[in-house]
């Protein structure tokens, strides 16, 4: 952690032989700044349900985890699922296992990245800047709807953001220091630690980005010398590879198409084509930036008062935010997939020179302190009311989706939990909905009936997630990925079972028109197949006597 003890003044003190840096240690402000985060992002984390498909399908995922007791493969429906690395799944699974598998303990990697971005920036700015200005950085941060809105969303890009962010920070840290006679080697060892981390959270973009962040940092300050010795720090690289690669190394010796799978295919093809999600045009985050983090980013124009009252900045902060911002923002745009939580490791920067720019107000519209019984300046009011609105309109949303989650099965799921006896298959008809194996605590893979040879699987669906974990292990593939005409056969063997489908039911599935729901949520059904009732045997075409069903 960087040590937040700063000089009164916002310039940075004199360099002198005998002067060393403070140890590592965190202060009161801080310990301050890291209550009031975790409070704050933790204090809805719990109320609205999982949102499809992103968060069932990543906590699926770590439920399987936990579940099979295998922390090293990560698993969909049982099969192998590689699109992404485990960190994310680690972390929800312990913290389903320490708390429960509830939603809050779901979302445990999204609040303590959100809670790492927040006081390490607070920490950053104050040591290199001042605390007024690491305050307002992060009160403006903290309210940011977009930043806000991923610290209660169970995905990777939260996470990936906070590893990026302390890479950069610590980095940066790391070369002012060492520019100053400072010791700064394990600041140093920390970065290349979260780099790494930041690998086995989403992949290479977790050493990509900061690379190249600093390397513009580097050219912008004409310090490129100085940060290009400290990224080829050679202790620094086999700390790196000593974190990252075991995982990958493991991974390659059990499945020998994994590399090509999650490098290729998941790295470049997913960069360079146009085939998977939700393509968007090339100015889709700047938009998304300036939309979604309203209403701070109205504040962006002082940024244009700069020269005129803004304290001096020999440490380059305002360079690095502005390359950063840049480059993670240049980056993710030359993609034609672009989803919204992407740019999110480009929020920290944002939300530095939107503080700025209202510090640069805040400056120049009145005193530092306003006397007794004086009105609170302009600026200021402006500033906390934009405070207000913003908080407001975080909390409101969260509530809001609450009642709003058209396409959680919640309820269904929690009726299957109630009603299913331990044992009993599942069978998912022509769907995959991701939340219900985490909400019904399934205890085993289910069934998953589908045409799959059918031309939609080239898609990017959860059909194509399934095929593409199927090829990493045919044999379970086999059983649990099965075609319509296999359905009949397969609920004939058990005499109960329990069917998720859609309402009404498929053409291929007409047999369940015989079989009213046990419990229907919007378009989605839950059916109770007991093959010991006449009706049911009929509908399903089953051979022999009820007894022959096991």
């Amino acid at each position: 952690m960087i040590s937040v003890s700063t000089p009164r003044s916002a310039s940075l003190p004199p360099l002198s032989p005998a002067h060393t840096l403070p140890r590592i240690a965190v202060g009161p402000e801080w310990l301050v700044c890291l209550l009031i985060s975790a409070l704050w992002f933790g204090c809805t984390a719990g109320l609205r349900p999982l949102a499809i498909p992103d968060e069932g399908r990543y906590v699926g995922v770590a439920w399987e985890m936990l579940r099979s007791g295998n922390w090293a493969v990560p698993t969909l429906d049982g099969l192998p699922f590689f699109h992404k690395p485990p960190l994310f799944y680690w972390i929800t699974a312990a913290s389903m296992h320490l708390f429960g598998p509830g939603v809050a303990a779901a979302r445990a990697a999204a609040w303590l990245a959100s809670v790492s971005i927040t006081t390490g920036l607070f920490a950053f700015v104050a040591r290199w800047a001042d605390r007024r200005q690491a305050w307002a950085t992060v009160i403006v941060l903290g309210t940011m709807p977009l930043f806000y809105g991923g610290s209660q969303y169970a995905n990777l890009d939260m996470l990936v953001a906070a590893c990026i962010s302390a890479a950069i920070l610590l980095t940066v840290h790391s070369a002012l220091a060492r520019a100053r006679g400072w010791p700064h080697r394990r600041t140093l060892a920390m970065a290349f630690v979260a780099a790494a981390l930041g690998v086995l959270a989403k992949g290479l973009i977790g050493v990509v980005l900061p690379v190249l962040v600093l390397l513009g940092w580097g050219l912008a300050t004409r310090r490129l010398g100085r940060v290009t010795a400290l990224l080829m720090w050679a202790p620094g690289w086999l700390l790196f590879a000593g974190v990252a690669a075991p995982w990958f190394i493991l991974m390659q010796q059990r499945f020998p198409d994994f590399g090509h799978y999650f490098f290729v295919v998941q790295h470049l093809q997913r960069f360079a084509s146009a085939g998977f999600n939700n393509p968007q045009p090339w100015w889709f985050y700047p938009v998304a930036l300036l939309a979604l983090t309203l209403p701070w980013s109205p504040w962006l124009a002082g940024l244009r008062r700069r020269g005129r009252g803004s304290p001096p900045d020999p440490a380059g902060l305002h360079s690095l935010m502005l390359v950063w911002l840049g480059v993670v923002t240049v980056f993710f745009s030359l993609p034609s997939s672009k989803l919204v939580g992407y740019i999110l490791p480009a929020i920290a920067p944002l939300a530095f020179l939107i503080a700025k720019a209202a510090g640069v107000a805040l400056r120049g519209g009145a005193p530092a302190q306003a006397g007794l019984g004086q009105p609170m300046p302009r600026p200021r009011r402006l500033f906390l009311a934009t405070a207000v609105a913003a908080a407001t309109v975080c909390v409101g949303t969260t509530a809001a989706m609450h009642f709003y989650q058209p396409k959680s099965l919640q309820s269904l799921a929690e009726s299957l939990r109630a009603s299913r006896a331990p044992g009993e298959p599942v069978v998912f008809l022509g769907i995959y909905p991701y939340d219900l194996t985490f909400y019904a605590h399934l205890d085993a893979p289910v069934t998953v009936v589908d045409p799959w040879l059918d031309s939609e699987v080239a898609k990017d669906s959860w059909r194509r997630e399934l095929v593409d974990a199927s090829r990493f292990a045919p044999a379970g593939a086999t059983r649990r990925l099965i075609g319509p005409a296999e359905v009949g056969p397969l609920l004939c063997q058990v005499r109960s079972s329990w069917v998720v489908g859609a309402w009404p039911p498929a053409a291929e599935s007409a047999w369940l028109a015989a079989l009213p729901p046990a419990h229907q949520s919007g378009a989605t059904a839950l059916w109770h197949v007991v093959t010991s009732r006449p009706a049911t045997r009929s509908a399903l075409a089953c051979s022999g006597t009820a007894s022959a069903a096991r």
